[in-house]
Formats: C-alpha cells, sequence, structure tokens
C-alpha cells in the first residue's frame, strides 16, 4: 500500500482561501445561478403585484407604494441587473453547447464582459424605462 500522509492536505476543494482561489469562470457560473433564484423572485414579486391590483384596492396601494418607493426603485435596479446577467449567461451557455470561445482565457473574458454587460444594460435600462 501506497505510504500516503493525509495530514497535510486539504479536506475539501471548495475551501476558499489558501486550498482554492475563486476564479472568474467559477464566479460567473455561481453567479448565474443565484441570478436564476433572483429572477424567480422578480416574477413573485410582479405576480404579487398583478394579484393585489385584481383582489383589494388597499392591499394593491401597499404593494405599489412599496414599489414606487426609493427602497422599490433600488430593489427594481438590482432585479433588473440580475435579469440581464442571468440572460447573458444563458446566452454564454448556447455559445458554449455550439462549441465556441471554451478556451479558459476566452472564458474568463466572457465572464468579466457579463458582470460588465449585465451593468451597462441595466443603467440603459433605468435610463429608457
Amino acid at each position: 500500500m501506497a505510504d500516503v500522509n493525509r495530514g497535510n492536505r486539504p479536506l475539501s476543494p471548495f475551501m476558499i482561501g489558501q486550498y482554492y482561489r475563486p476564479q472568474m469562470t467559477s464566479i460567473s457560473s455561481i453567479m448565474v445561478r443565484i441570478t436564476g433564484i433572483v429572477s424567480l423572485g422578480t416574477a413573485f414579486l410582479i405576480v404579487l403585484w398583478l394579484l393585489t391590483a385584481a383582489t383589494s384596492e388597499s392591499a394593491f396601494s401597499v404593494v405599489d407604494g412599496l414599489m414606487r418607493s426609493f427602497i422599490g426603485d433600488l430593489l427594481m435596479f438590482v432585479l433588473t441587473w440580475a435579469i440581464w446577467y442571468h440572460m447573458l449567461g444563458r446566452l454564454r451557455h448556447v455559445v458554449w453547447d455550439l462549441g465556441y470561445w471554451v478556451e479558459v482565457e476566452i472564458s474568463e473574458h466572457l465572464g468579466w464582459a457579463m458582470f460588465i454587460g449585465a451593468t451597462v444594460l441595466t443603467i440603459l435600462t433605468a435610463i429608457v424605462v
């Protein structure tokens, strides 16, 4: 049997710090998953707004007042960024599924492009809307 020194090995590859350095490809992939969940929350907010509009004027005024407040504007700005980021991430996966741009260096550039692109598209959406 091989002499294996198990005491000096890291316990898990997911230990961020001295054993694992986060890479843009992993961060962007995790962010696509997070923004997918946030997009579900966005859909929930829109359905809540529509349901209160259909059921009760007082409930609608509460939800509509929240959505039109500074907090609501800030929330919608962040949710818009999440939707744009998730859309760009899905587009990136379509390109990868076609077999293009799968090299590590290009994938890292795509990760940065997704963050920058989502930010620019969110600002453009805020200006237009």
